[in-house]
């Protein structure tokens, strides 16, 4: 049988910053289907800036990406805004939870833009909010919470429309040891029930240590993190 193809391929990936400095060079990692890696490095190495690129928020400036066998930098903005939406879910440090809407409808809503009937993305929604420890706050809005709880939705909200790929970024930073455990067993589970794959980026030893492979983010790419 040939060989499966990579859910997510990446390779020579090079990025710089204003001014010229460059965060990486190099850099190269493959992600099969249900596999979860945790990568790790200083402040200011680019962990935030890697994972913006391989969602497409961000151009490199060398290398390739692909998802699905799909390559982000062959795709015009539309169709890199439907490969966001259908494909990957994402847990932004900011988190980016509308405050507008309450929490039910802020977690519905990539479900919603998958154009899945109202009343199915609601209860997976709903699912997802006890998940996370929050199953009665779903007629709150935004305003109402403590950052630790706007992190839960915003995992919430990355996983309603069962993205491939899940990328993660400092998922449990603001929560407390017994959440952010609970927080990484519902991702775990996520990745190995589907068979999505998914990159955290932590400074969490213990968050770390529930992902298959960790990685540290070095200037001339990932190495293997001890």
């Amino acid at each position: 049988m040939p060989p499966e193809t990579p859910l997510l391929s990446i390779r020579g990936l090079a990025k710089s910053v204003p001014g010229g400095r460059r965060l990486f060079e190099g850099l190269a990692v493959d992600l099969s289907p249900g596999e979860f890696i945790a990568v790790t490095g200083e402040s200011g190495a680019g962990k935030s800036t890697f994972l913006n690129l391989v969602a497409g928020l961000d151009k490199a400036d060398e290398g390739s990406i692909q998802v699905s066998g799909v390559e982000l930098s062959a795709l015009r903005d539309d169709e890199a805004t439907r490969l966001r939406r259908d494909r990957i879910g994402f847990v932004f440090q900011a988190f980016h939870v509308l405050p507008h809407l309450t929490l039910e409808q802020n977690v519905a809503l990539p479900a919603v833009l998958q154009r899945l009937p109202a009343a199915q993305a609601g209860t997976r929604a709903r699912e997802l909010l006890d998940a996370v420890g929050l199953a009665a706050r779903g007629a709150d809005f935004p305003a109402q919470l403590s950052g630790g709880e706007l992190q839960r939705v915003a995992i919430a909200r990355a996983l309603v429309h069962r993205p491939a790929l899940i990328l993660a970024d400092e998922p449990t930073g603001n929560l407390d040891p017994e959440t952010a455990a609970r927080i990484m067993e519902l991702l775990t589970r996520q990745v190995r029930g589907s068979g999505a794959a998914a990159i955290l980026v932590t400074h969490s030893e213990a968050a770390a240590q529930t992902a298959d492979r960790r990685l540290r983010l070095t200037p001339l790419g990932l190495v293997d993190a001890p």
